[in-house]
């Protein structure tokens, strides 16, 4: 059996050249989808990094709002501040589509139980490792 880790790798790279695939047609990658989702009630820069520090490193997050900006699914009503276009909202409920598929056909097969118990075991492996003081 391979390790965890060997799995994490792999899953995550499958959700996200699937998803990228999926998204491309709207000019969208995953990391395009999750900032328009932290954003789509209004969000800072700061919210949005902090949503997503896990998904992707400051430099791809901040190229990925200007290129939501350039194409105008975002826009900036402040400074600091990222909100969606009307035609951003219209384009997100279009895409919302090919999203619910990806979703359903990267569940086939595990039940809702099975599911929640790996999201479950992976959220206390990630808390056991960040936990400070833990020595190895």
């Amino acid at each position: 059996m391979k390790p965890i880790g060997y799995w994490l790798n792999r899953a995550d790279r499958a959700i996200t050249d699937r998803m990228n695939g999926a998204l491309a047609a709207h000019g969208l990658t995953r990391v395009g989808w999750q900032i328009l989702n932290v954003a789509e009630h209004g969000a800072t820069d700061a919210e949005v990094g902090s949503a997503l520090a896990a998904n992707a490193d400051a430099p791809t997050l901040t190229g990925t709002v200007g290129t939501l900006l350039a194409d105008g699914w975002l826009t900036r009503p402040a400074q600091d501040r990222l909100a969606l276009t009307d035609g951003g909202r219209e384009r997100m409920a279009a895409v919302a589509e090919r999203v619910r598929a990806f979703r359903e056909l990267s569940l086939t097969g595990i039940s809702p139980e099975e599911y929640r118990t790996a999201v479950d075991v992976l959220e206390r492996l990630t808390r056991n490792l960040e936990e400070p003081g833990g020595s190895v």
